[in-house]
């Protein structure tokens, strides 16, 4: 698909080199303290006399960090509201690479072991997101090719929010149902398209659940 074309579902923004720097390393920067923040919660030994320790057990923190959604919502937010599909690629490209950096030196560090296995995951997850990013990007553009995008992006989070099975759904908790709004509403254009994708996506979403590695 030609420029031309990409330009009629979305019309790149106009941004300086230098503002681009800033976001490109705040997003980084981000990145890096989240995953150092999601590994501070693996290695966190709760007691249940502290206010805040309960908090966290009862919305069991730790495991949500480890899990795909709200990577996936932080990606999604970072994508769309970038100027353009290159930065968006960008962006998100320095978000997970800052992300997967930062957990995996603070595990060696701090929590005594290096998760290279588990880690290979991830940084597939990081070679691939320039290329879905720049997907999202587009899917809060025009026309069919963006509604598609759109409701492909709401199938993924349908699947990743909820434990679906080929006669049910069910809430997997209190954060990943926002997880889910928060999507919705970053992907929110009309009410007509987000009645559509929520439709169509959690449709697709009863043939996703089987392929993809959420849950």
């Amino acid at each position: 698909m030609n420029k031309e074309r990409l330009n009629q579902i979305r019309v790149p923004g106009k941004m300086g080199k230098k503002k681009t720097a800033l976001i490109l390393a705040g997003v980084f920067i981000i990145g890096m303290a989240l995953g150092s923040f999601s590994k501070c919660l693996d290695c966190l030994e709760l007691n249940g006399g502290i206010w805040w320790h309960r908090l966290i057990e009862t919305f069991d923190l730790g495991n949500f960090f480890s899990d795909f959604a709200v990577w996936l919502l932080a990606a999604l937010a970072i994508a769309v509201f970038s100027a353009s599909a290159r930065r968006a690629a960008l962006n998100v490209f320095a978000f997970f690479a800052g992300m997967c950096a930062s957990y995996h030196i603070c595990s060696i560090l701090f929590g005594g072991f290096n998760p290279a296995s588990y880690m290979m995951f991830w940084y597939g997850v990081t070679l691939l997101s320039p290329f879905l990013a720049a997907l999202c990007w587009y899917a809060k553009g025009e026309g069919a090719p963006a509604v598609i995008l759109d409701i492909g992006i709401i199938a993924v989070f349908a699947a990743a929010c909820f434990s679906i099975g080929l006669f049910y759904v069910s809430f997997r908790g209190l954060l990943y149902s926002l997880v889910f709004v928060g999507a919705a509403a970053v992907l929110y254009k009309t009410p007509k398209q987000l009645a559509v994708s929520l439709f169509c996506g959690f449709a697709l979403s009863f043939l996703l659940c089987r392929f993809l590695p959420f849950g």
